[in-house]
């Protein structure tokens, strides 16, 4: 979730783009609370931007972790960037390392900032937290998707309190970290997990009746609808029990829905700890 806390103003060139620059909020400096998979990434993307980022988390052993993550990361794309130059390369990676701080200490940075995005694991709609908030107009949601540094997509979620200004600015700070901006209201799983998450839960099914083989799904679903991954092989990347999560949530939400039933195979490999590519087994083994 994203909390836009104060205006950053900058020099313009005339009178007519200082009206319009007023009316937003201009984003350099953002802090990340959580220091996951998730929060390294936005952080990374963030820094390698231009930002200036504060990623927090509970411990200095968890961030110690998401920098060498997040460096290992930098590497691969400069790799790949800086081909044919790899001092650029290297200058590249310690540049965008160096506008990232770390803190245990959230209170201490939050009011520093132009935007705190929290990246930990909620278990309530987006308008429940706004409601614990005193300035419910300037917050919103962001739902990025992981990997952060591939994956272009960025969901802007604003909820009825959200002000105008505080979603033209997160558009405008997706847009700078080169992410493709799309809006959704405040509905469980926005627009990609409403749609992807009843389609895996139907593969699920369609595979615990014996109508087909979970190989056979995947290698239809590629061949023949496109799709660059099968149900199953998306499920094992993404987590059995981030999947299960999501479908317990929706299922106490609405019981009655026929999308939201909970899957025994699924429930079974979740509490047997096997997540999918993380753990080594899951619908699929891995080595």
């Amino acid at each position: 979730m994203a909390f836009v806390t104060r205006q950053f103003m900058r020099s313009v060139s005339s009178s007519s783009t200082a009206s319009a620059s007023a009316k937003k909020i201009i984003v350099k400096h953002v802090t990340v609370i959580g220091g996951g998979l998730m929060g390294a990434g936005i952080a990374q993307v963030a820094a390698a931007t231009g930002h200036t980022v504060v990623l927090v988390d509970q411990t200095e052993d968890i961030l110690a972790k998401s920098k060498k993550g997040i460096e290992e990361s930098l590497r691969k794309v400069a790799k790949k960037k800086f081909a044919e130059n790899l001092k650029a390369g290297d200058e590249f990676v310690e540049k965008t390392l160096s506008t990232i701080a770390t803190s245990t200490d959230a209170a201490s940075v939050v009011h520093s900032t132009d935007l705190v995005v929290e990246a930990i694991v909620e278990n309530l709609k987006i308008t429940s937290i706004a409601n614990a908030t005193t300035r419910q107009d300037r917050f919103a949601g962001l739902h990025f998707f992981n990997p952060v540094p591939v994956m272009k997509l960025v969901e802007v979620i604003k909820t009825p309190m959200t002000s105008q200004k505080t979603f033209e600015s997160l558009v405008d700070f997706s847009k700078a970290l080169g992410k493709h901006p799309v809006s959704c209201k405040d509905t469980p799983g926005f627009i990609v997990n409403r749609l992807l998450v009843p389609y895996l839960m139907e593969a699920i099914r369609l595979y615990e009746r014996g109508d087909a083989s979970k190989e056979d799904i995947d290698t239809a679903m590629k061949l023949g609808a496109g799709y660059p991954m099968g149900p199953f092989e998306l499920l094992d990347y993404v987590g059995l029990d981030t999947t299960k999560f999501i479908v317990d949530g929706w299922h106490e939400m609405d019981a009655e829905n026929p999308l939201h039933q909970p899957s025994p195979s699924l429930n079974k490999l979740v509490a047997e700890n096997k997540f999918g590519k993380k753990t080594g087994e899951g619908f699929y083994k891995y080595k």
